[in-house]
């Protein structure tokens, strides 16, 4: 099994944290280590990471204050400052909001024994905060979201990561130039699962599922952030964002019905077809408790998702952590 690094970038201190880095200070792994990353010294997640490195001395482990970021991808700028301090050559990164099970590394380590796969990136299960818009959010990235991964997968060879888990060899970062290089783009998981595919490298699919957490939010910043991935998505795979009409089958069966009436056996139709490939998606692959509980919200979160999917061919500019910012067609950062 080789040594691993565990790099965590942070950001506030948002709901559930503490539970989230311990789940990757008590890994069943015989030798890793945890980078942490914050921008800033004063940042509210530093006392709790200090904490969890107190109570698990065992583990290797820093706290690294990257500071202000060059470009707005914070994140990456983290990520940079934290792999410099890193000791080993397989990098797992993982947002903060993400919490695994002790097994986690050690499925990794075992789907990168080919020396072909050079990135591992791990499928997720959202859970929802106390927000009715990130409930709605939940169901979608559980159903609609994990649907469109997979089937891309059935259709060629995987040329993409997911952001929350990845793993990636440091020989292979280094090739598509590092995190200078990462850190102009906004969907730094695409870039990196899409240029190590073009460099031949494989990409795969783990089938370790992570629990992505998602925090408390209001309307306005849950559908900013749907139209931020939205039109980050278009820019990224404009065919396969195209491609995405066919997702979306309950809003185009009601704008049809409202249309022609007479056509509402089509609606029926849709909405069996739907719920059933909801139910294959969240229980077959994910089993999801919580689409047992919220699945009467998926034709909600279908028109949420639809509108921000329309709203993404529109539109250059993103809202992320309060500030605006401007997206060129190749993904990178504008000015």
């Amino acid at each position: 099994m080789p040594f691993i690094s565990v790099l965590k970038p942070l950001a506030g201190a948002e709901e559930g944290l503490r539970e989230n880095l311990i789940s990757f200070f008590e890994q069943d792994y015989p030798e890793f280590e945890v980078r942490l990353g914050v921008a800033d010294a004063d940042d509210p997640a530093v006392p709790i990471a200090r904490e969890i490195m107190a109570l698990h001395p065992e583990t290797p482990s820093t706290l690294v204050v990257s500071g202000e970021a060059p470009t707005p991808n914070r994140k990456v700028n983290s990520l940079r400052a934290v792999a410099a301090e890193a000791r080993y050559d397989v990098l797992v990164m993982a947002d903060s909001d993400v919490r695994v099970s002790p097994d986690l590394l050690r499925v990794i380590a075992s789907e990168l024994a080919d020396p072909a796969v050079q990135v591992v990136t791990c499928p997720y299960r959202a859970s929802a905060g106390l927000s009715i818009w990130t409930a709605l959010e939940a169901v979608g990235l559980n159903t609609e979201f994990l649907a469109r991964v997979l089937v891309a997968q059935m259709l060629r060879p995987m040329d993409f990561a997911l952001g929350p888990t990845l793993a990636i060899r440091r020989e292979a970062l280094a090739a598509i130039g590092g995190f200078d290089e990462l850190q102009n783009y906004l969907a730094e998981d695409f870039v990196i699962g899409n240029r190590i595919a073009k460099l031949g490298g494989r990409v795969v699919l783990s089938r370790f599922i992570v629990e992505h957490r998602l925090g408390e939010q209001p309307f306005s910043a849950n559908f900013a952030h749907r139209l931020r991935w939205a039109r980050s998505t278009r820019r990224s795979r404009p065919w396969g964002y195209l491609g995405e009409i066919f997702t979306h089958p309950i809003p185009l069966a009601l704008l049809l019905v409202a249309m022609a009436p007479r056509l509402w056996p089509l609606f029926v139709l849709s909405a069996i077809v739907r719920f059933w490939a909801a139910y294959a998606t969240s229980q077959k692959v994910l089993h999801d408790p919580l689409m047992r509980d919220l699945w009467y919200l998926i034709p909600v979160q279908d028109v949420l998702s639809f509108l921000a999917w329309v709203g993404g061919f529109w539109g250059s500019s993103i809202r992320w952590r309060g500030k605006k910012f401007h997206l060129l067609a190749s993904g990178r950062f504008g000015s």
